[in-house]
């Protein structure tokens, strides 16, 4: 049963907890509000204003597990915090597990402040949060469900996915995906959902059956990143890698040079926007 009254309350308390500089909302004019508006968090967790507010108000709806892990998420929660969260909305968390969906906040903190592409992906390839600027590049990979949220999954089951890359360097990450994945089976042989994900690849893909056979474990990582993008066309930037060990969690950031052609057509993006994903 939801606890209408404490889950207003630590709502309310954590949204005030939080200044617009720790989302990368900016300083701006002088607020009369402490911490973030109701609109504020509504906007980062996707759901409407209306249905936030009424939850701070005590009248709302029980909140679904969904809606409680965009809250979680807009409200930087801890992991503690998000499990106590979804206790006073009447939901029992999940065990722990070294894998999670829930974004280490230290990384949110990190992908708030940056004005370059970047987004948030798990050991498995599962894209958990990304900014504006990074669906504008890849488009919006956190949509997808099932096996497909895993980027080796779609990698070799949908060739849809690899229009972005040059074909020339199509092989290239073909190894480095299942060198990846090997490592991951490596660290931890009694890893289910990673052994799961393998054999349904493997079930639909013959270049993936061949590759896994020959054993790479350490196929080179490259930060240099080379795109075909549907607007701005050729695309190469640098990528940088920002990892959270403890819950399999991945910062990616996409940068150019100042000054370079690649920088500029990273700004055209930026006005662009997402309308080429619409």
């Amino acid at each position: 049963m939801t606890d209408r009254a404490q889950l207003a309350d630590f709502l309310r308390l954590r949204r005030e907890r939080l200044q617009p500089d720790d989302v990368g909302f900016g300083t701006g004019p002088r607020r009369r509000t402490k911490g973030l508006r109701r609109e504020e968090v509504a906007m980062l967790a996707h759901m409407s204003t209306d249905y936030y507010a009424r939850l701070e108000q005590q009248r709302g709806p029980q909140p679904s597990e969904p809606m409680l892990a965009a809250l979680a998420r807009a409200l930087r929660l801890s992991q503690d915090e998000r499990d106590h969260l979804f206790r006073l909305a009447g939901h029992t968390p999940g065990p722990r597990a070294r894998r999670t969906d829930h974004v280490n906040p230290a990384l949110m903190r990190v992908l708030d402040r940056i004005d370059a592409p970047a987004q948030v992906v798990s050991d498995l390839g599962e894209t958990l949060v990304q900014n504006p600027l990074a669906v504008a590049l890849v488009g919006d990979q956190t949509r997808f469900t099932g096996p497909a949220r895993s980027l080796l999954y779609r990698w070799f089951t949908d060739p849809s996915e690899r229009a972005l890359y040059p074909p020339e360097e199509h092989l290239h990450h073909s190894r480095v995906y299942v060198a990846y994945a090997r490592g991951v089976l490596a660290r931890d042989p009694s890893d289910v959902k990673a052994a799961d994900l393998v054999e349904q690849v493997r079930a639909r893909s013959a270049e993936f059956v061949a590759l896994w056979a020959e054993h790479e474990v350490a196929v080179e990582f490259t930060e240099r990143k080379r795109f075909v993008h549907p607007r701005v066309g050729p695309l190469e930037l640098h990528c940088q890698e920002l990892i959270a060990a403890d819950e399999g969690q991945l910062l990616l950031v996409y940068t150019a040079t100042p000054g370079t052609e690649d920088y500029e057509k990273l700004q055209l993006l930026s006005v662009i926007g997402t309308q080429q994903f619409a």
